[in-house]
């Protein structure tokens, strides 16, 4: 995998000795065990002399982690195949305040509130792997408006304060630019979708399936469902008031590491999304999905669409590759350094994550070529070569 990745993730690089330190820095990131420090790095590498060399590498040197993170979404394409793009919000706790980005913020996923760095990744999944290809960094006011702060952590002019949702938006949109298929973008954090996040999407022309929260509201859109013509009610009670229309839906959980079959009932309605910005055709056309996992409860989970002619069971098999991520964040994406970068420099962040995501795509990938081996020695099994099977 190293081998297969590795010339044309540094083809970018136009000095010999940048594609040697790149080479290193991605074999420490694979190989060193524990933090993923420079130092750790280099001592798995080179020792001692190599140290500074890395350091200089990754913090002060002048290579553009754009052009590396286009080559490193080409060969996750190929790798992955993926049904849908994922993007996941990914704190960073740290100690301290010298760490760019360093702030305290309230994490909806978690609940409360995190000391450290708030990033955005993009993620290409499908439901036996994924991998991050894109990254960014949420600044805050506090960070780009005292210039001393910014001199000393060496943000660019460029670098604007932007909103959450703004930040999950660009980090995904940007990859647009990468030569790489457009898929559906999956935005599981609730607290970020707004209808100016949503018009990006549509305006870029991206398919986009994002998590609700019970009180969001929206417009019944059809005229024969209960609630159409009463203006925006919460996405909860729209919900329950067409429960009889729920099916089931089969879908694969990747939050194991193997895939396997669950079954959810979900229902469908048609729903215009407030101060939605209108096309030149006319209004957007938006569906509203949710899901049971008690079948005697409230609705569990809710997703909002503008892939109108999906079956049910496409957008929540594409919806729930959010469990994958979250699988391989905590499995791979950890041990290969995701959350490790110790430095102060906004580039030295960008570099360091930009590696950290090739060494989580090789990691991922020999696992993912292991299992498959494995599976197809073994034919008499009866979980060889497709998903295991277990109701919810």
């Amino acid at each position: 995998m190293l081998a297969e990745l590795g010339p044309a993730l540094f083809a970018s690089l136009r000095r010999s000795d940048q594609r040697t330190r790149g080479e290193q820095y991605l074999r420490g990131l694979l190989y060193a065990e524990g933090r993923k420090s420079i130092r750790n790095l280099a001592g798995v590498v080179g020792g001692a002399g190599t140290e500074q060399s890395l350091h200089h590498f990754i913090t002060e040197s002048t290579w553009d982690w754009d052009p590396m993170r286009a080559a490193l979404a080409r060969h996750v394409e190929r790798m992955v195949r993926p049904k849908a793009w994922v993007v996941q919000s990914m704190p960073i706790q740290k100690a301290g305040e010298r760490s760019v980005g360093i702030d305290r913020r309230f994490v909806p996923e978690l609940g409360y509130s995190v000391h450290g760095q708030h990033s955005f990744g993009l993620w290409m999944a499908s439901e036996a792997m994924s991998a991050p290809v894109n990254w960014t960094l949420s600044l805050s006011s506090s960070w780009l408006q005292d210039e001393e702060k910014r001199r000393l952590a060496n943000i660019p002019d460029w670098v604007e304060e932007r909103s959450p949702g703004e930040c999950a938006a660009g980090v995904a949109l940007d990859a647009l630019e990468w030569n790489v298929e457009r898929r559906p973008v999956v935005m599981p954090s609730r607290d970020f979708v707004s209808s100016a996040v949503l018009s990006r999407f549509h305006a870029a022309g991206v398919p986009v399936i994002a998590r609700l929260r019970p009180m969001d509201q929206l417009r019944v859109g059809d005229t024969a469902m209960p609630g159409y013509g009463a203006g925006p009610i919460p996405v909860s009670d729209m919900l329950q008031h067409i429960r009889a229309l729920r099916r089931p839906v089969e879908w694969l959980d990747g939050a194991g590491g193997v895939p396997v079959v669950r079954s959810s009932l979900v229902a469908g309605i048609r729903v215009e999304v407030p101060q939605a910005r209108r096309s030149a055709s006319g209004p957007q056309q938006w569906l509203l999905m949710g899901e049971w996992t008690n079948p005697a409860g409230p609705p569990s989970e809710f997703w909002l669409t503008d892939l109108t002619t999906t079956s049910l069971d496409g957008l929540m098999r594409m919806a729930k590759l959010s469990h994958r991520v979250a699988f391989d964040i905590a499995s791979t994406g950890e041990q290969a350094g995701l959350r490790d970068f110790a430095g102060r420099s906004f580039q030295g962040w960008h570099r360091h994550l930009t590696l950290a995501s090739a060494a989580h795509t090789v990691a991922t990938g020999a696992d993912h070529a292991a299992s498959r081996t494995r599976a197809a020695g073994s034919p008499g099994s009866p979980s060889a070569g497709r998903p295991q099977q277990r109701q919810r």
